[in-house]
């Protein structure tokens, strides 16, 4: 129908009306030249392209035939000696091909889009640079998302139309998501700094509709991940800040070349670790691991990514707990450590609270073994991964911690062999036991989200920005150090819980707003749990070379004393005193004020038996 119709019209096009109403088809150039244009729509594989899709090979393509059509056409007109068939009359029919041809996917394809699109979730894409017009073509060819315009704060780009749509304001935003109907936000500024995507997804939080964001320009380059991998918003982004660029010098200084051991290898912060210390090319990495299960992961993953690299890193997968003695010996003079990051230690407050023993044998003994191994080993470099709720503790997990500190400042003081250093931090983002992982939980099953208290706040930093600090800290290192990373601005938990379901698209459900999704009830706080942490004791502390690290004077008790200290906290955890324990903990100048009664399973147990 295409070829009859173009054949018709080329000679109505091409001649004056009189010469049109009396011109005659030839049938044998008619026919030769359908067998020609279908032989050559075969051949060349129009067929074979759906005509829901029109790309420009597409239109290339049809161009191609048209221009071949043209060329038979006059060619066997003029072998059949037909004057009225002229150069002309073979262009016109060239162009009506070309013309109807692609004109008709068009309007096919536009037919499908337009039915297709109204079953896609409609998408408003934040960003129109070249991430954004990729997603825009993406999510054109997908079967998911409609994207229906652009938002993008450049001001040279408002009003322009990319990838046929308009490119709005920020300013605009709502009006847009009002007028479009937008069902969901896909942020597509993967190279943007994290206080910039701060701010961003601050101000779309308040129009309660899902943000996803596509993955790190990284992730994208390295071929990790594709561009349409969308990803639900974290709340990193909101938390999180612009990093400072390391200090190579330190990063580089305990552990290229070197034998570097990490305790609790298999944990949020140990893990971490363990990946930062391969990319900066140890001799050797040991994995010193109570958890089969952390360290096989670990481990696993250490080695594939060291054959990614193409590295020779030998990794050492050491099963053990840090409170045997003679096993961290034996392992540090096997494999001639020479740093030693101890991230082992029991974190959660109220376990510690209801485990007294175990958080006092775990925290305090285990790191005076290994302290102590490391001497006898001649061990350079031990960094102890401390925390603020060392400061003023009140709680056992934060007294422990404290009690740690000062094993290695008493052992600082009574030898020089090995550098004792101490990186005190507060809380982690998405650590095991962290409350956003828990939050998140709770939202996806319906809610409601318990927060302890309405006034309880934190402070906050990303795992690898923890991780890279302590290993700047410790290289800074004297003996005895007590080291402070900057945290930010504290954070309340309530907001955290607020910020996590409004990314997600949900409102909060309270008195004002009683026909919403989530709904926020206050649990009370646990044992041992105080409102607001801190992360020194006093006022003195000094800047360091980092602009993120600043190094604290903390009381300390030389060795002779604390020895005692602790052979009597050991008798006591053995005996199962736990009043005795207590007071042992309130000797120690460490600060601790006990905020409740003593809650130990096995000391209430005890005492409920004695009492009946």
């Amino acid at each position: 129908m295409v070829l009859t119709f173009s054949y018709c019209m080329s000679a109505y096009l091409s001649m004056n009306l009189v010469d049109a109403i009396d011109f005659e088809i030839n049938y044998l150039h008619y026919l030769g030249l359908v067998v020609f244009c279908l032989a050559s729509f075969i051949l060349l594989g129009l067929y074979k392209v759906a005509t829901r899709f029109v790309s420009f090979r597409i239109l290339l393509l049809v161009l191609y035939i048209s221009v071949l059509s043209i060329l038979f056409f006059y060619s066997f007109a003029k072998v059949l000696g037909l004057e009225a068939y002229n150069i002309s009359t073979a262009v016109m029919y060239g162009l009506v091909v070309y013309i109807t041809l692609s004109g008709s996917r068009f309007i096919i394809s536009a037919y499908h889009t337009m039915r297709f699109d109204r079953l896609k979730t409609r998408v408003l894409i934040y960003g129109a640079g070249a991430a954004g017009r990729q997603l825009a073509e993406t999510t054109a060819n997908g079967h998911e998302y409609h994207a229906v315009a652009f938002i993008d704060d450049k001001s040279d780009l408002h009003g322009v139309v990319v990838r046929g749509l308009k490119v709005y304001p920020p300013s605009e935003l709502e009006s847009v998501i009002n007028k479009y109907s937008v069902d969901r936000i896909l942020l597509a500024l993967p190279s943007i700094g994290i206080t910039h995507r701060k701010e961003i997804l601050t101000d779309l939080q308040k129009y309660n509709i899902p943000v996803m964001t596509i993955p790190g320009l990284k992730d994208i380059v390295e071929g990790k991940m594709k561009i349409d991998e969308f990803q639900n918003v974290s709340i990193e982004d909101l938390l999180g800040r612009d990093p400072v660029p390391p200090n190579e010098a330190l990063l580089h200084q305990d552990i290229k070349g070197k034998v570097v051991m990490v305790t609790g290898a298999g944990g949020s912060i140990g893990s971490e670790l363990c990946r930062q210390i391969i990319r900066l090319n140890p001799k050797q990495i040991v994995l010193f691991e109570s958890s089969e299960f952390a360290l096989y992961a670990i481990g696993m993953e250490l080695q594939q990514a060291i054959r990614n690299k193409g590295l020779e890193i030998p990794v050492r997968q050491v099963l053990g707990t840090v409170q045997d003695k003679l096993k961290v010996d034996s392992v540090l003079k096997a494999f001639g450590v020479e740093t030693i990051y101890h991230a082992a230690a029991y974190k959660h407050v109220p376990l510690v609270e209801f485990n007294i023993n175990e958080g006092i044998r775990n925290n305090i003994l285990g790191t005076m073994c290994v302290a102590q191994a490391a001497i006898t080993a001649g061990v350079e470099q031990f960094v102890l991964i401390s925390t603020d709720k060392a400061v003023r503790p009140t709680n056992v997990m934060g007294a422990t911690k404290r009690f740690s500190e000062l094993v290695l400042q008493a052992l600082a003081s009574e030898q020089s062999k090995t550098r004792f250093t101490m990186v005190r931090f507060g809380n982690v983002l998405g650590s095991s036991g962290s409350v956003i992982p828990h939050f998140e939980k709770q939202i996806r099953e319906g809610g409601p989200v318990t927060v302890t208290h309405k006034d309880i706040t934190r402070y906050f930093m990303t795992i690898p920005e923890a991780a890279q600090l302590v290993i700047q800290a410790g290289a800074m290192g004297k003996g005895g150090d007590v080291f402070v990373l900057d945290m930010g601005e504290p954070v309340k938990i309530v907001d955290l819980a607020i910020n996590l379901i409004k990314l997600m698209g949900l409102q909060i459900k309270n008195q004002e707003n009683p026909h919403g999704d989530i709904e926020i009830i206050y649990s009370g706080l646990r044992p041992g749990e105080k409102l607001y942490e801190e992360l020194l004791i006093g006022d003195n502390v000094s800047e360091t070379e980092h602009p993120r690290i600043m190094t604290a004077k903390e009381k300390s008790l030389p060795w002779n004393k604390l020895s005692g200290l602790i052979t009597e906290l050991m008798k006591a955890c053995d005996a199962g005193d736990q009043e005795k324990v207590r007071e042992i903990l309130l000797k120690a100048p460490a600060d601790y004020q006990p905020s409740s009664e003593i809650v130990d399973y096995l000391w209430r147990s005890k005492s409920t038996s004695v009492l009946h």
